[in-house]
């Protein structure tokens, strides 16, 4: 990842449909969801989301593919991890202590598990 791609990405993200949108493929990871899906989600316009999910792709943060009759769009979480990093590589100058609430934050989990309900059972 170099400083353009980096910017490009950035720019991209940079506007609060495109957010939007990226944050919601990146919920729906490792599915997808099809662009009618994802335009009644929004509460965007097809043809206007269709011109945002053009620029994410080209900023590489969106991957397409075509099943059927639908498009599926998926955040490239690969993506997001190399601008990540390029965004905090030696962000401490070389003393790791000032990173480590980052890194801890980053190292939490996203998705803390849910508790399985328990389900009482019917006596006769």
């Amino acid at each position: 990842m170099d400083r353009e791609e980096t910017i490009l990405a950035l720019a991209a993200l940079a506007q609060p449909t495109r957010l939007d949108a990226f944050r919601l493929l990146v919920k729906h990871e490792p599915d997808g969801l099809p662009q009618g899906e994802l335009a009644e989600q929004l509460g965007v316009p097809q043809n206007t989301l269709s011109s945002h999910l053009n620029i994410l792709t080209r900023a590489g943060l969106v991957r397409s593919a075509r099943h059927s009759r639908s498009v599926i769009y998926r955040a490239d979480l690969a993506r997001l991890r190399d601008v990540t990093l390029y965004l905090v590589k030696d962000c401490c100058g070389g003393r790791a202590e000032l990173c480590e609430p980052l890194v801890a934050e980053l190292k939490a989990p996203c998705c803390p598990p849910q508790r399985a309900s328990r389900r009482k059972k019917a006596h006769v």
